[in-house]
């Protein structure tokens, strides 16, 4: 059966996350299989890179699946999108890929994006699409907390505990925070990139140094947090609309340069 591999762009405030759910419940990929099922007789099951939570974004997402007919890939994402409307779902790109491509278990890099934006008045535009907090944070005291977390760790402090990864020790590559002027305040940016997130592990990094860029804690207190080992020790947990999976690496990128 040929395989192919998805590049997909979503709005995820409508959805219970990305993995299909009990009935009645929407998300990401029954949307997808729903559009799939509209093209060939189902059931289809698609597997994906990142299975984002309820609330989570994605402009880089990939998935792929097994179809009987040897599609055009591009007639292929232009079909998917004519059926995937009105959903907040694109399919930004199809192709063709060998049989042995997987879009979790083939993929050696992921990235994630985290949105904040302080100032006064409510959002507007971006309702929805970032966290929201009153007032600026410390930049540099963010950076330096945020230092103290790249590399091997073991991140138990900083994963939910309902975690299903067998193991807490992730190597976390980078984490880079920028600032921007918005109209009305400050737009923060945390990029973090590692092989592969455990469960809550981006939000929570992120709450916690909101909490060094507040004030709150000292840039010390990130490595002290670390030491612990203890899901307790963790700064709060951020809201899940600021986030987003913004691409994902794999040996050979199927979708090219």
């Amino acid at each position: 059966m040929p395989r192919y591999a998805l590049l997909i762009d979503y709005d995820g405030s409508p959805f219970n996350g990305w993995q299909r759910q009990a009935a009645g419940q929407p998300s990401v990929q029954a949307a997808v299989e729903a559009a799939l099922a509209r093209l060939e007789p189902g059931p289809h099951t698609i597997a994906a890179a990142g299975r984002t939570d309820a609330g989570v974004h994605a402009t880089g997402q990939v998935a792929h699946c097994d179809l009987t007919r040897d599609w055009d890939p591009f007639r292929l994402s232009e079909a998917l999108n004519f059926h995937l409307k009105p959903d907040p779902v694109a399919v930004l790109r199809a192709v063709r890929v060998a049989e042995d491509f997987h879009a979790r278990f083939s993929a050696v890099k992921r990235r994630y994006l985290f949105r904040l934006v302080a100032r006064r008045a409510p959002v507007t535009h971006d309702r929805g699409r970032v966290w929201q907090v009153l007032n600026p944070l410390d930049l540099q005291a963010m950076r330096a907390g945020a230092a103290h977390l790249i590399g091997l760790h073991d991140f138990t402090t900083f994963r939910s505990t309902l975690c299903q990864s067998k193991s807490p020790v992730k190597t976390l590559d980078e984490i880079t925070i920028t600032e921007q002027a918005v109209p009305g305040g400050v737009e923060y940016r945390f990029t973090l990139r590692a092989r592969s997130f455990l469960h809550n592990q981006v939000r929570s990094i992120v709450g916690t140094l909101e909490r060094v860029g507040a004030g709150g804690w000292q840039p010390g207190d990130v490595a002290a947090a670390l030491a612990a080992r203890d899901r307790a020790a963790c700064g709060p947990v951020c809201p899940p609309q600021g986030l987003y999976l913004t691409g994902v690496g794999y040996p050979d990128d199927p979708f090219g340069p």
